[in-house]
């Protein structure tokens, strides 16, 4: 809230409009839906309906609630109300994360000016504080436990819709919230998806079985992949897998506070090039993760992002040829001044069931 008020005071913004759900509970801790807020140095406002009344209430006892669907009407007369009431003349609002008919709601409805402000929280998340970054450990722990219990599930005949379905139970009853986002887990050929779909598809002898998958918890998110070789392994899958690990140990070792995120991506393209392999790369090798999945700082050859000490973000360099399949490990990575924590626990060999 500090940063949030420093930077409408640098904009000469008497107020921000905050619509990205996201941020929303970044900036209010609320964990419901239908939620918008309006922030002021005056007074803070939570716009929301019935349904979420009572839960706002508790969570967010230091905000003036406005139920916008009974007394006002829409979420712009709502806003109105309470730019008159603070005097707003300018209010900042995320461009990005409004409906073209919310847009014309609020300028049909706001007298104030509206300012286009994006970005602006999804920077301040970049950067997490000390207890964020306990709950992305516990939930990426939560995770590794889970891929130790799923092996023992991982048999030939097995569908991958069921081992997806059990993974996700794993995670909850290992500690997770129980609304755990989507789950890759994927086998065979397909595996050169890079996100696929689980499936009805049941597991065969021979079958690469990847895994990217992650939990919540109290709204901080895990994400890992793993893959694994159901049988014995083939030469090719062992040589593509052991490139693979080497594509993700040479970012690894290369990311730490003030390195450039497009720079970690040339490190990992040194290892594939001159291979056969070269051409089936991918070339977003990582991301931000925190209360989202995909957070900056982004890893590619055009990110312009530098990475900052407490950033928590993933290494998943990938291969993947169509009608073969593909290999992906991914990591979850606490960035520090001299290097890198690896939140991951799960083993990076390859394991063969």
């Amino acid at each position: 809230m500090e940063q949030l008020l420093a930077y409408m005071q640098k904009e000469h913004l008497d107020g921000m409009f905050i619509s990205r759900p996201v941020n929303v509970k970044y900036v209010s801790h609320y964990t419901g839906e239908d939620s918008w807020l309006f922030i002021t140095e005056q007074e803070k406002f939570f716009l929301t309906d019935p349904r979420y009344t009572e839960q706002v209430s508790y969570e967010c006892p230091d905000y003036t609630i406005l139920n916008w669907r009974d007394t006002y009407g829409s979420i712009g007369k709502a806003l109105a109300y309470a730019a008159e009431k603070v005097g707003a003349k300018t209010i900042g609002f995320e461009a990005a994360h409004l409906t073209v008919e919310q847009y014309q709601n609020l300028q049909s409805e706001v007298k104030a000016e509206l300012v286009p402000a994006d970005g602006i929280i999804e920077e301040f998340r970049s950067i997490k504080r000390p207890e964020e970054i306990e709950c992305l450990r516990i939930s990426c722990d939560i995770a590794s436990r889970a891929y130790e219990k799923i092996q023992k599930d991982i048999r030939v005949g097995i569908t991958e819709k069921e081992l997806a379905a059990r993974l996700s139970l794993y995670m909850v009853l290992e500690g997770a919230d129980t609304q755990p986002y989507g789950n890759i887990l994927i086998s065979g050929a397909r595996t050169s998806l890079l996100h696929g779909i689980p499936s009805q598809k049941a597991i065969e002898y021979g079958d690469l079985v990847l895994m990217d998958y992650g939990c919540q918890y109290h709204g901080y998110l895990s994400d890992m992949t793993r893959t694994l070789v159901v049988g014995r392994a083939t030469p090719k899958q062992k040589e593509v897998y052991k490139i693979e690990q080497q594509m993700v140990a040479a970012v690894e070792g290369f990311l730490k506070d003030g390195v450039s995120a497009s720079d970690a991506y040339y490190e990992s393209t040194k290892i594939i090039e001159g291979t056969e392999y070269f051409p089936y790369h991918y070339t977003g090798i990582g991301h931000g993760v925190g209360m989202f999945v995909h957070e900056i700082p982004f890893m590619s050859p055009v990110s312009k992002n530098i990475v900052h000490a407490n950033n928590v973000m993933t290494v998943e360099p990938g291969i993947y040829i169509p009608g073969w399949g593909g290999i992906r490990i991914e990591d979850q990575l606490l960035i520090t001044e001299t290097g890198n924590e690896n939140l991951i626990s799960a083993t990076k060999e390859l394991i063969e069931l």
